[in-house]
């Protein structure tokens, strides 16, 4: 069995890894010129479900790297009004506990650097997919823009948001606006913006809720590596051994820094901000947040400009199941979600994770896709929608008076949670539970 993937995103690069452990031939084509292309800069939350899906695709030493190389663990997730008041603090499990069962934080970067490692003879780089032809003798081949191609038993679209694999396949299926606008940008943590922050914010997740449905994430990421690249002092034994042996590092322009992500319904926003970047974008931010608490505001004007860029949030619209061939997908090819609930990365793991388990388990070809189509897309749309109702741009936290009413009885729910341990205990479960889920 040949398996052709396009894209050398996460899940692509996951399925790969996974796919070459079990002797399977397979070749990765993307579209960027080299490894170091590309604005990858901003934090992924890697949950159970997606440490779960890297611990078996990738070689073992690689994964310990994947572990070395990820930021400082969050100890807290926070909740917060705009004023920078804590309604509710949820201590975390250390990552000590389990090496899967925590909640890590990794660069989009250095994850994508981590992926590719020991890759070099399997990605091929400055590959634009145009179109695929299913062939007589059952293969397919994939054709690219500089005249060349590829033919195989199997093409996975793994090829994003945009997928021309899923435009020419599944035409029907659809990826509409969300209604929500977000401007996210990266601050460099100095002695300044560090006291900017509470120690529950610096040392955890923070969602701030804020009226008229503005929504705002805050992600602190300390890495093991100081801002001249070298290992920091306090990092020893086997992770300074790993770090120093990873040639990642060589790529990886990552460091520390805190990422901001605020975010309303499309229609607060000024005309033409998709256009916008950097300093601009800023003034947005500091002209929707007049009545923020002034460390906040003081955080938006210290980002690095050249990070700063807007997201038009766009999901999947859900499709009924279609008739298995040799062509498959996975990740945001097939179910784009909103950051809503920070699972489209793991997802998409979890998409790669089942489906070399099908294509290496000894099954004929259309036999292990069908049995991984039967469970990725009930699970994949089930995020999608679970992803739309904490970002959607119609939803009700939107509405003039129903939206305060709302923001009111959430802070209202999280201060009695908060009080009472219990309840507390159950809300991190459950985020464990809904995180972990397989």
């Amino acid at each position: 069995m040949r398996v052709i993937i396009i894209g050398a995103g996460t899940g692509g690069m996951c399925l790969a890894h996974g796919l070459r452990r079990a002797g399977v031939p397979v070749a990765v084509y993307e579209r960027d010129r080299t490894r170091a292309d590309g604005l990858h800069g901003y934090r992924v939350g890697i949950d159970p479900t997606g440490n779960r899906a890297l611990k078996e695709c990738l070689p073992p030493e690689l994964f310990d790297t994947f572990a070395a190389t990820c930021a400082r663990a969050p100890r807290f997730f926070n909740v917060l009004t705009e004023k920078r008041g804590t309604t509710a603090s949820f201590p975390l499990r250390p990552e000590d506990d389990d090496p899967v069962d925590t909640e890590r934080s990794v660069s989009r970067m250095t994850l994508r650097q981590v992926l590719l490692t020991g890759m070099e003879d399997v990605v091929h780089f400055g590959k634009e997919f145009t179109r695929y032809e299913r062939n007589a003798d059952g293969t397919v081949t994939a054709f690219f823009a500089d005249g060349g191609s590829a033919t195989g038993d199997v093409l996975v679209a793994a090829d994003g948001t945009g997928s021309r694999v899923r435009r020419q396949y599944l035409p029907h299926a659809q990826i509409r606006d969300s209604g929500i606008i977000a401007i996210s940008a990266k601050v460099p943590i100095t002695e300044e913006t560090r006291r900017l922050l509470t120690p529950e914010m610096f040392y955890g997740i923070s969602a701030m809720f804020a009226p008229r449905g503005m929504f705002c994430i805050w992600h602190v990421m300390e890495f093991k590596w100081g801002r001249e690249g070298g290992i920091k002092h306090d990092v020893g034994g086997s992770e300074r051994e790993l770090i120093e042996r990873w040639p990642g590092l060589l790529y990886d322009n990552t460091r520390d820094y805190i990422n901001w992500g605020l975010s309303a319904a499309a229609s607060r926003f000024p005309a033409g901000i998709m256009d916008l970047r950097g300093a601009d974008l800023v003034d947005v931010a500091l002209g929707m947040t007049g009545d923020w608490h002034p460390d906040l505001r003081r955080l938006f004007t210290l980002a690095d400009p050249g990070s700063c860029f807007p997201i038009n949030i766009r999901t999947s619209v859900p499709v009924d199941p279609w008739p298995t061939t040799n062509v498959t997908l996975l990740g945001d090819a097939i179910h784009t979600m909103t950051p809503g609930q920070g699972v489209g990365a793991n997802t998409a793991l979890r998409d790669a994770m089942l489906l070399c388990r099908e294509l290496a388990g000894g099954k004929p070809v259309l036999d292990a896709v069908a049995a991984y189509e039967r469970q990725m897309i009930p699970y994949g749309f089930a995020r999608v929608k679970d992803s739309l109702s904490r970002m959607d741009g119609d939803g009700a936290a939107h509405k003039p008076v129903i939206g305060r009413a709302l923001l009111a009885g959430m802070r209202g729910y999280f201060t009695v949670v908060d009080r009472v341990p219990a309840l507390k205990r159950k809300f991190v479960d459950d985020l464990y539970a809904y995180r972990g889920a397989e």
